[in-house]
């Protein structure tokens, strides 16, 4: 395999935004047809153009995992001022359409200004696009997913694993009561709730574990996602041992599930990038439900335009019943595979009430800055917006400080102005953004010493 050499890395320019969601269509086509990645069971240009739109609206973090993506010189970084991130929201919603997934990440999010971060969730739910916020959780409180809900947030997603290295939760069976706290906290808000793993050489051996708790939450939890250990940013652990693969990983989950999971009905972009599979969840168990690729490859092609809400799921579960009814050409085959999970699962639809849940797993293998590979990096669905365009997220953390200390163009009527996210001041000339080592800020990663939830917790002061 060739990885793009540290020049090719250099060189390569920000993509520019898709004119229309028609455009990102034909790209996503394009690009998987060009690789030969285009087939009956791809989302990727079938159902949308890009899988989620990262939108970074900090730089900041209460945290300093072990394998933290941000760069050295992330904490000397402002953070963008409000007008230029709803520029960015307009600029995906023109260009990937609604019902976009867009990220509300960071740094950690929760350490924005909460009224800016509320009115950011309320400009992403305006445009019709979805919301999530990718949080450590150590900030959230009922109140703010209360006032996150009201203002349009879609989910919530609790990044929880043993790189945080939170005091007092060595293991990830410790971390499961934490989950926990989480899950009862969401509990009864028309939010779905989602969980990120860091899969690392330190916790491999757990995830079955981990998996198990998922599964014994599965009526309240909708998504789950696991990314493999990269090298990148400036976390302390560096690369992964060989122990850790997408298909190890992939094994750890069934071996949690209690059930084969196919990763390969479903798929989204490139392959290499990620994998997704999808449980049926009933009386505490789980069923593969994209254990018949067929079935999955034809349904995702005739439901390519319906838009499922994933924060009402009776609601959703009623609008495909309607949907089908006016699809008699597709009463066979749904009927059929209807009749046979029901009757493989019987026995837990009965015990468990005729409750049916889903939980999905995704895999996320990030690649290592120094191995990036052309043809991955082309067919991303994971961006990160930048004022200049969307940038592949393996991308992006490999070369982060060229991107987040970038002076941003501001649009005023008027002279042009340039805002210096070091200082956070605007200047009318465009200045060249300092060499890293000139940054000069107390840094995280090797140089500082790890933030713990309870320090964490205490400088919090509600707004």
């Amino acid at each position: 395999m060739r990885y793009l050499s540290s020049k090719e890395v250099r060189s390569r320019r920000i993509e520019s935004w898709p004119f229309s969601p028609l455009d990102a269509f034909d790209r996503a086509r394009t690009i998987l047809r060009d690789l030969g990645l285009a087939n009956a069971n791809q989302q990727m240009g079938q159902r949308w153009p890009i899988g989620c739109v990262a939108l970074e609206i900090t730089q900041r973090c209460n945290l300093d995992c072990t394998l933290c993506y941000l760069s050295e010189n992330s904490e000397a970084v402002k953070d963008i001022p409000l007008d230029e991130l709803f520029l960015r929201i307009d600029s995906i919603f023109k260009s990937y359409g609604p019902n976009t997934d867009v990220q509300v990440t960071g740094g950690e999010p929760t350490l924005r200004d909460r009224k800016e971060l509320l009115a950011i969730v309320r400009r992403i739910r305006s445009l019709g696009m979805r919301a999530t916020l990718m949080t450590n959780g150590i900030r959230v409180s009922r109140k703010l997913l209360e006032q996150l809900a009201e203002s349009g947030l879609a989910d919530v997603a609790f990044h929880v694993d043993t790189t945080q290295q939170r005091r007092g939760y060595a293991t990830e069976a410790a971390l499961n009561i934490l989950r926990e706290r989480y899950v009862n906290m969401v509990a009864g808000l028309p939010l779905s709730v989602m969980f990120n793993t860091t899969v690392h050489d330190g916790n491999f051996d757990e995830i079955p574990s981990v998996v198990s708790f998922f599964r014994s939450r599965a009526s309240d939890i909708r998504t789950v996602s696991f990314q493999l250990q990269a090298d990148i940013g400036r976390g302390v652990q560096r690369a992964r041992g060989l122990v850790i693969t997408p298909d190890t990983v992939a094994a750890q989950i069934e071996k949690g599930a209690g059930t084969p999971i196919t990763f390969s009905a479903s798929l989204i972009g490139h392959p290499s990038c990620s994998r997704y599979g999808m449980c049926l969840a009933a009386n505490g168990n789980l069923h593969d439900g994209f254990d018949d690729p067929a079935f999955v490859a034809t349904m995702q092609s005739a439901t390519a335009a319906l838009a499922f809400d994933r924060t009402q799921p009776t609601a959703t579960a009623r609008r495909l019943l309607v949907w089908l009814v006016r699809h008699p050409a597709l009463w066979t085959r749904v009927l059929s595979w209807v009749a046979r999970k029901g009757w493989k699962m019987r026995n837990d639809i009965l015990a468990g009430g005729a409750h049916v849940r889903t939980l999905s797993f995704i895999i996320h293998n990030f690649m290592d800055a120094a191995q990036l590979e052309e043809d991955r990096i082309s067919a991303c669905t994971f961006k990160v917006a930048t004022s200049e365009g969307p940038v592949s997220m393996c991308l992006h953390n490999a070369r982060r400080d060229a991107f987040i200390l970038k002076p941003v163009r501001i649009y005023r009527a008027g002279s042009p102005s340039y805002w210096n996210p070091t200082s956070g001041t605007e200047t009318t000339e465009f200045v060249e953004p300092v060499e890293p080592s000139q940054v000069g800020v107390v840094q995280k990663g090797r140089r500082k010493r790890r933030t713990n939830e309870r320090s964490a917790r205490k400088s919090y002061a509600p707004t």
